[in-house]
């Protein structure tokens, strides 16, 4: 078993750590860290406003009863060099000062956007783009640290690097258009988006996403060699927006591909990918990475979202498109919380381990 620490353990992303990790059969969490607020507290009483004793918990399971009374720790008690790895949940400004502290002993794989588009730190899905695992022996060398960083992409670009794998490898993507309609425990707790925001509305702009899904999917799909990730050559366009749903975000996909394909070649790409995975093995992978849809009603966040615990991408509504030469469009639904966020990162650890690199 590897010992490892979180760090952010009381925000909705620390939460789903703490239930990832729960009968882990590789990782045992023995550290949770927070902020000096609540440092000293079991975590169950962390999770209490204070004002109202209300649990701020907001899953679906019931609190492990491992981490109940486990008590939390300020992260200047925290000595990296105690643990093989660290989970950070952090907001990007707090991951920026802490991260590489820590990193400095150990490797941290993150859910910040605070490394991601440093040179010599990847992005990492997997099953996706693997072989960038190889960076991360680049990154210790080069900032002459024991551990690393490795970040997971956005959750709102995994699910649409996960779909265009298949096609760029098979038929080449020349553009891709998207728009999201992105479940509102994507903003955690955020004060913008209040219920009196959300209700009866779609909110059509997400400060900074737009621009992370389309320097994160180039990449994610980019090639690897010599130390270097060159970014794919396609273009990305797309519009994010908010929308009343609580998990799941859904995608409309548009692509142009390099050579004329039909939406059947299309879909057997994506189950031929799904099955060819070479970390379906690992234990918090899914059965199928991908599931394709005939019905034309699916995906849906409310009937798909959890399907193999929320660690599958699921395609629909697979078609031809007009407006591009050789234009194919489908809708996606990825877990935002699950695949795109906590226990993806879950995941990449067991990838990592796979590979020895931890």
């Amino acid at each position: 078993m590897l010992k490892v620490a979180l760090v952010g353990a009381t925000g909705a992303v620390g939460q789903e750590f703490v239930i990832a990790l729960n009968r882990h059969p590789w990782f045992e969490l023995d550290l949770i860290v927070s902020s000096e607020r609540t440092a000293g507290k079991k975590y169950i009483d962390a999770l209490r406003d204070p004002n109202t004793a209300i649990l701020r918990w907001h899953n679906k399971e019931e609190v492990p009863e491992f981490a109940k009374d486990m008590v939390l720790s300020n992260i200047n008690e925290l000595d990296p060099g105690k643990y093989d790895l660290i989970f950070a949940a952090l907001e990007s400004e707090d991951a920026k000062q802490i991260e590489p502290r820590l990193a400095a002993h150990v490797p941290v794989i993150s859910t910040a956007a605070a490394f991601r588009y440093e040179n010599d730190v990847p992005i990492l899905i997997p099953g996706i783009n693997d072989d960038h695992t190889d960076m991360l022996e680049f990154q210790k060398k080069n900032r002459n640290w024991q551990g690393f960083i490795a970040p997971l992409p956005n959750c709102t670009t995994t699910g649409m690097a996960i779909t265009l794998k298949p096609i760029m490898d098979r038929f080449g993507v020349q553009r891709v258009f998207m728009t999201s309609m992105q479940a509102i425990s994507g903003a955690g707790r955020s004060p913008g988006v209040v219920a009196l925001d959300i209700l009866d509305n779609i909110i059509p702009y997400i400060p900074k996403e737009e621009e992370k899904v389309q320097l994160e999917t180039k990449k994610i799909l980019g090639g690897f060699s010599e130390n270097v990730i060159s970014p794919a050559g396609i273009k990305v366009s797309c519009t994010c927006t908010r929308v009343p749903i609580l998990d799941g975000h859904t995608e409309a996909v548009f692509v142009e591909t390099r050579e004329p394909v039909e939406p059947e070649i299309i879909k057997k790409s994506m189950l031929d990918y799904s099955e060819s995975v070479t970390t379906r093995n690992l234990p918090t992978a899914p059965k199928d990475y991908i599931i394709v849809h005939d019905d034309p009603t699916r995906p849906q966040p409310r009937i798909d979202r959890e399907i193999n615990d929320g660690m599958t991408t699921v395609v629909g509504r697979l078609r031809k498109d007009t407006a591009f030469n050789n234009g194919i469009k489908y809708v996606l639904l990825s877990h935002n919380e699950k695949m795109g966020s906590a226990k993806g990162a879950v995941l990449l650890a067991e990838l990592l381990r796979s590979k020895k690199i931890i």
